[in-house]
């Protein structure tokens, strides 16, 4: 697979979800972006906070755009700082470097895609992402 077809995507938010609500996390919000930072798909649990679109997509458009995960890209922040902010700047503030942006790889290694989580812990975020990911054969990279 090349690219996250629209039914990939919606197969991942739904297992994101699923995966979710079976560990006992808060309301998720899962956004689905493809190669390029373009919103594929995305879906807010009952009870999730409306402002949760701009973190999910955030999480995700900056994992695809630096082609790492959100833990990396939490370590680099740590790490340099002053790139972070500087990349945030250039990317007009659409990118949130934390555990929960998740790279999409296909079976050859490529990124197609990113996914980003939010409504639980970051960390919770990512392991809800990453099954979300899993569930439908490709690889999860957080």
């Amino acid at each position: 697979m090349n690219r996250i077809t629209l039914d990939a995507a919606r197969v991942i938010i739904h297992d994101t979800m699923a995966y979710g609500r079976d560990k006992g996390m808060k309301p998720l919000s899962v956004v689905v972006v493809d190669a390029g930072g373009h919103v594929l798909a995305f879906e807010r649990e009952d009870g999730a906070p409306p402002g949760r679109f701009d973190i999910a997509r955030g999480k995700a458009y900056g994992a695809v755009m630096l082609g790492i995960g959100g833990t990396a890209q939490r370590e680099r922040a740590e790490a340099q700082s002053y790139f972070i902010t500087a990349v945030g700047a250039a990317y007009d503030g659409k990118m949130i470097p934390v555990p929960g942006g998740i790279l999409v790889r296909n079976g050859s290694g490529e990124v197609i895609g990113a996914v980003g989580v939010t409504g639980d812990t970051s960390e919770n975020d990512l392991d809800a992402g990453s099954a979300g990911i899993n569930s439908v054969g490709l690889t999860a990279e957080g």
